[in-house]
């Protein structure tokens, strides 16, 4: 059986702390802050469980939430290519803090699935 990414990262730390990377972004985006609840805590919890469980660590994520319905679950937000582009920013600020970790393939998988993920997610 082939190991996974989330395997071959490390697991769950490697996903905290890429996740941790991209809510200090968030938190001092003047475009993105405005979409997230004043507090932070339940939104890094529920992006770690989603990045696990997407990556081939457990399905926590789907146990707790159902399917991640991505586009459904951002509609009720104002998804712009401005907004679009600041997520973005803010998700190769935090993969930039976890390069170290990655070997160049990882790294190629990882940015390419936010760019689609970010790409899908405009609305507007």
């Amino acid at each position: 059986m082939e190991e996974t990414l989330y395997d071959q990262v490390g697991g769950r730390p490697f996903f905290e702390k890429l996740v941790d990377g991209f809510y200090a972004a968030v938190a001092t985006d003047e475009v993105l802050r405005p979409m997230y609840p004043e507090d932070l805590t339940e939104s890094k919890r529920t992006l770690v469980l989603f990045l696990c469980q997407y990556w081939g660590g457990p399905p926590t994520y789907m146990e707790e939430r159902g399917h991640p319905r991505l586009r459904m679950r951002h509609a009720p937000f104002r998804i712009n290519k401005k907004a679009r582009d600041a997520w973005m920013t803010a998700m190769n600020s935090a993969l930039a803090g976890v390069r170290d970790q990655l070997s160049d393939e990882q790294f190629d998988e990882m940015t390419s699935y936010f760019e689609m993920a970010a790409h899908q997610m405009r609305n507007v």
